[in-house]
């Protein structure tokens, strides 16, 4: 099987070039300079030259609170690159696997989200990533949109590394205990997306691990299994004012996984507690 992975130097498209390595696939990574996903053309020329069997699309502009100042380039990136994924893999007859969020969500209620539930973002990060979503299904016929939350991995930058960081530098911080989600290992659900990629089940997923909790519960979680000694203060979301709003409450349910390959994501626990287990508190880096 041949797999095109955009958005290869990112954390969840290093974890699965990690996990695909091996004889039983060929993996062509793509990130920036050599790729830019806005680029109908750029796009085309590569999946037509490598002809690839699969398409993974991982590649987004991700920062939240820059999406609300320059919605062009975020538009460009989530929307129309996700829109030029799906028309360059309908072109080869590749599946294309893209990724979504839970942002795509407005928070506002109180029960996990499903895969029926009507989108509705609360800022422009949000609505790109709702377009992106839109675009693929509307120009490829083989086609998983799949959401997911929360991500931390191995590589590249996140929550976890942050708030680990400032642990062992000292720092007094301040975590947010009214934001409710679904933390999620890169390592699972790279594991899970490439379980899909063997299937012809087209269509959305929630892939997120189980359970859910707030941003400080999370890294409280973290930090007592870390080693380090550092504790943190809760605070609300009104203390820490940003461009962007976020959502209050953006958990999702797997159903569409359980109803198909089965929901093999164990609870977020389980999940940081193996992370953690890989942390080396001396040098502040992880074993993958």
């Amino acid at each position: 099987m041949k797999i095109l992975i955009t958005g290869a130097n990112g954390q969840l498209g290093r974890e699965l070039q990690y996990q695909l390595r091996g004889d039983c696939f060929e993996v062509i990574g793509c990130d920036l300079p050599e790729l830019d996903v806005s680029r109908l053309d750029e796009f085309c020329g590569l999946v037509t030259a490598n002809r690839p069997n699969v398409i993974i699309n991982c590649a987004a502009y991700t920062n939240v609170d820059k999406c609300e100042t320059d919605g062009d380039t975020a538009y460009a990136v989530n929307a129309i690159g996700a829109r030029n994924a799906a028309m360059a893999a309908n072109d080869v007859g590749a599946k294309l696997i893209h990724l979504s969020t839970d942002y795509v969500f407005n928070g506002a209620g109180s029960t996990s989200q499903r895969e029926w539930d009507i989108p509705s973002p609360c800022g422009v990060y949000g609505f790109t990533k709702l377009m992106g979503e839109r675009y693929a299904q509307t120009f490829c016929k083989r086609v998983f949109v799949v959401r997911t939350a929360w991500l931390y991995g191995y590589h590249g930058r996140n929550f976890v590394k942050a708030i680990l960081s400032a642990a062992r530098r000292g720092a007094p911080l301040k975590v947010v205990n009214d934001q409710i989600g679904n933390p999620t290992n890169a390592a699972d659900l790279a594991s899970h997306l490439i379980k899909l990629a063997h299937t012809e089940g087209y269509g959305v997923y929630h892939c997120v691990n189980g359970g859910e909790c707030s941003w400080y519960d999370f890294a409280r979680e973290f930090l007592s299994l870390s080693g380090l000694d550092y504790s943190i203060t809760p605070c609300g979301t009104e203390e820490f004012p940003r461009p962007a709003k976020r959502p209050a409450y953006s958990s999702l349910d797997n159903m569409m996984l359980r109803l198909t390959i089965g929901d093999g994501m164990r609870h977020w626990k389980d999940a940081i507690a193996d992370y953690m287990s890989r942390y080396n508190k001396c040098t502040g880096e992880f074993e993958s």
